[in-house]
């Protein structure tokens, strides 16, 4: 018995804390996110457009798509999304790496929250200063 190839790919996204793997194969358009729909995981539209923004710029709207991701809130794990989504696309065809790149899809931005410095009460705020 042969068995069926079918054509996957997946790739990791992070953003902060966030850290998102997706898994692209040929279908009818299906994305789940961590076992639920796309909209039932984000009810924001914007965030919805934001993960589903890659494959509208390499116009392949046909992937079934399935995402993991943990950690972070809503906003980082929707571009930790965006990002596993991007390197998945350019993993199946290189040819997409200029237009992706272009977009800003494929650098990981590096921002993450300052540490606690000692002997302030956060960051970068200080006590009120005294002279007497």
């Amino acid at each position: 018995m042969k068995k069926k190839q079918i054509n996957t790919s997946n790739a990791a996204g992070r953003r902060k804390t966030a850290v998102a793997r997706a898994y692209l194969r040929e279908g009818a358009g299906n994305i789940k996110v961590n076992g639920k729909s796309l909209e039932d995981f984000f009810t924001i539209p914007l965030q919805q457009e934001a993960v589903k923004s890659p494959l509208k710029l390499c116009e392949v709207e046909n992937r079934d798509i399935v995402i993991n991701v943990k950690g972070g809130g809503p906003q980082g794990q929707t571009m930790a999304i965006r990002h596993a989504i991007s390197r998945a696309l350019v993993s199946e065809d290189e040819e997409r790496r200029a237009a992706l790149k272009e977009a800003g899809y494929l650098t990981r931005d590096p921002r993450r929250k300052e540490r606690k410095k000692p002997g302030k009460p956060g960051a970068r705020k200080s006590f009120q200063f005294s002279k007497r």
